[in-house]
């Protein structure tokens, strides 16, 4: 007789989701029986790669990881423009939006986060859109949008890839941010202003510490009010200040949540067998917005979920990427306070490096323009080792601190 597979079920199906079961299909291939329900229409896309979409340099094929027959290939049911609504803890059971009802013996939520909507006069206005997910590339992409006059409000990291893709694919755009430089979560002041160049060398307008009063039109989004009075003309306003994990479903069944949904370091809630990773968990106090942090926690929650060792210790932050086409990195302390900044900056090629030294050890670093040994430099924050030996050649690159 047969011994029946334990039942897994996945609520959502993201990066960090699809990670959990390519993890899953590695260690133990016929240990499951697995089930992923997931809202959006289509299975799991890298939504890093959502600007350049908007932009128009790549097809909406470049953004897809895995083909639906892969989930049937290993034996994943996969199910699409399908909500859980409900989670019964003490059942072993989850309900579907059309009525049917998932058993399991073991869940993992991976619900992600959702944008953070600002409420403003007109801010339910046709026009203002938040750009989070593939379904809202079509919205933004759209004939009218490409030609309009486009406001960006966020100067973020999706805010500031928000409004490269409009510029790239034809809108005249003006960024807006409430705060006195871009990217202030992970550059300095000094990296952010170089930043803000490139950005407008593109053809991007950049208004900082402008915070938005409202919305006006006639039926539609016309313009853009701000609380200092400044008007700006926009038929798209774009929201990307943010996000926010999507723990409800956890909330009403009953599972700690605070920021986020709460984790220990096997990634599991205090509702036993049931599990969270990625945007919407909460592990030691941090709630991660990064791609590398979530495949990190698919990885835990996956050996966990098979019966092997797994440890979770939280994730020393970077970011490694190129934002509207300018090389990006920083991770760590990289702000410094009560340190001795080491500097390095090339007026020439408007390369910056700034990195932040504590009792010998590199704690942060910021890099603009030229990122080459990014990851050489986030390991030896991670690793602590002493940087005695190369201190003085530290800012030229690996190459020169090994010889050194």
């Amino acid at each position: 007789m047969a011994t029946r597979k334990s039942r897994l079920l996945v609520i959502g199906n993201g990066m960090a989701a699809l990670r959990l079961l390519e993890e899953i299909v590695a260690l133990a291939p016929n240990r499951f029986e697995i089930t992923v329900v997931g809202e959006e229409s289509e299975p799991a896309y890298n939504r890093v790669l959502l600007s350049p979409l908007l932009a128009g340099e790549i097809t909406s094929a470049d953004v897809r990881m895995k083909p639906r027959a892969w989930y049937g290939a290993h034996g994943i049911t996969l199910a699409t423009s399908v909500e859980v609504t409900a989670l019964d803890t003490a059942a072993k059971s989850a309900r579907r939006s059309d009525g049917r009802d998932v058993p399991f013996d073991s869940c993992v939520l991976a619900t992600g986060s959702a944008p953070i909507r600002l409420s403003f006069p007109g801010s339910d206005l046709p026009g203002v859109e938040v750009f989070r997910a593939l379904d809202d590339i079509a919205r933004l992409a759209g004939p009218s949008a490409r030609a309009a006059n486009a406001v960006v409000i966020g100067g973020g990291l999706l805010g500031i890839e928000a409004a490269y893709g409009l510029k790239r694919a034809g809108a005249h755009v003006t960024l807006v941010h409430l705060m006195d430089r871009l990217m202030e979560r992970q550059l300095d002041a000094s990296a952010a202003a170089l930043l803000k160049c490139a950005i407008e060398r593109k053809g991007i307008s950049v208004c900082l510490s402008a915070e938005t009063a409202r919305v006006d039109g006639r039926g539609k989004a016309e313009k853009l009010v701000l609380k200092d009075g400044r008007e700006i003309d926009a038929a798209l306003v774009v929201m990307a200040v943010g996000i926010k994990p999507r723990s409800t479903l956890a909330v009403e069944a009953g599972i700690s949540c605070r920021r986020g949904i709460a984790v220990d370091d096997r990634m599991e809630t205090d509702s036993p067998g049931i599990y969270a990773i990625g945007e919407c968990a909460e592990h030691r106090g941090a709630v991660y917005g990064l791609v590398e942090p979530a495949y990190e926690q698919a990885r835990v929650a996956a050996r966990a979920l098979c019966g092997l060792d797994a440890t979770y210790s939280g994730t020393v932050l970077a970011t490694n990427l190129k934002v509207s086409g300018v090389p990006v990195f920083s991770a760590g302390d990289f702000e410094g306070a009560g340190s001795d900044p080491v500097l390095w900056r090339d007026e020439m090629s408007g390369s910056y490096r700034k990195f932040v030294i504590r009792d010998d050890k590199l704690a942060g670093v910021v890099l603009v323009g030229d990122t080459t040994d990014a990851l050489w430099y986030r390991d030896l924050i991670r690793s602590g080792e002493p940087i005695t030996p190369f201190r003085s050649t530290l800012c030229f690159g690996r190459a020169y601190a090994e010889a050194a």
